[in-house]
């Protein structure tokens, strides 16, 4: 009886109680003895493990794709190990070969010149991603975007570095993670203007939302910085939320105006923290701080 014959659709086959026949593979009606199909791909595991802990940490599938891969993680690696599986030598003919197999598989992956691209860009992802301690959602919206950029051409003109900061800029932005372009492009070795620029062809050409960071995550993370305790910080929640109501924050730069109100918070608690080493804390300009504090206590009523 042939599968085409046996051959049920998904309704019918939800009421049966089937069993597989691990030696044949097939699959057996429990009721009647039927074989419904002779065709079944096993899903067990084809390792042996000796162990709990080999047999609860070894698994079926690869390295998962990713978008921050060149090739989506999908490309063939040939290994440079000079043993077979069975731990013996290869001879040296076959080690010349597969040396050879090696390299044009290598240069089988990138022929193309858009693939060299990719692959230059994210290896220095894959750098920024640590010394930026980025997540892997963010990395990958990072990857997505820059991908996004270079086929509508937005790289042409422009560096590979910069398009690459302004696309981590992006995805950190849509994800509501407090980095600030100016601190991407540094550690990114990209001047800030270069950077700007590729942020605005990004979000014009693709027409991309990128939603403001909420202020009070700056606050968390430049008051960290500065060693500030509890108590500093919720008076600077508690007073950022006040601004709020009164919608002072509009148009403004987010950082500056957490920096700033993390200044006034200081000086009203007796702390010694000078406008310049919390604008440096905060990767902004002391003037920046000064005006805005300036603003700040006019606005908000602040002695």
């Amino acid at each position: 009886m042939t599968n085409k014959k046996l051959r049920l659709n998904s309704a019918i086959l939800a009421d049966l109680v089937v069993v597989t026949d691990p030696e044949t593979g097939e699959l057996i009606r429990k009721d009647t003895g039927e074989v419904i199909s002779d065709n079944m791909l096993s899903q067990e595991k084809e390792w042996r493990s000796f162990d709990t802990v080999e047999g609860a940490n070894r698994a079926r599938t690869g390295t998962p794709t990713s978008l921050a891969f060149h090739d989506m993680g999908l490309s063939t690696v040939i290994g440079k190990e000079a043993t077979d599986a069975s731990g013996n030598v290869i001879d040296t003919g076959t080690r010349m070969r597969m040396s050879r197999l090696r390299t044009w598989d290598n240069r089988s992956q990138v022929h193309s010149s858009t693939e060299r691209s990719l692959q230059k860009a994210f290896s220095i992802l894959s750098r920024l991603k640590d010394r930026l301690g980025l997540p892997n959602h963010i990395t990958e919206k990072a990857a997505y975007t820059y991908r996004k950029a270079q086929e509508r051409g937005l790289v042409r003109g422009d560096t590979i570095d910069s398009v690459l900061a302004a696309s981590i800029y992006v995805a950190a932005r849509q994800s509501g993670v407090p980095r600030t372009l100016d601190e991407i492009s540094e550690i990114s070795n990209v001047k800030l203007k270069h950077a700007a620029r590729s942020y605005r062809r990004i979000i014009t050409q693709l027409d991309i939302k990128a939603p403001m960071i909420d202020p009070s995550k700056y606050i968390m993370k430049v008051a960290n910085n500065l060693g500030f305790d509890e108590k500093i910080k919720r008076k600077a929640l508690e007073l950022m939320g006040k601004a709020q109501r009164k919608n002072i924050l509009g148009g403004k730069d987010p950082v500056s105006m957490a920096t700033s109100i993390l200044y006034l918070v200081n000086v009203a608690e007796g702390h010694h923290k000078t406008q310049s080493e919390i604008a440096k804390a905060a990767g902004t300009t002391e003037v920046t701080v000064r005006n805005r504090s300036k603003e700040l206590r006019q606005k908000l009523g602040l002695d």
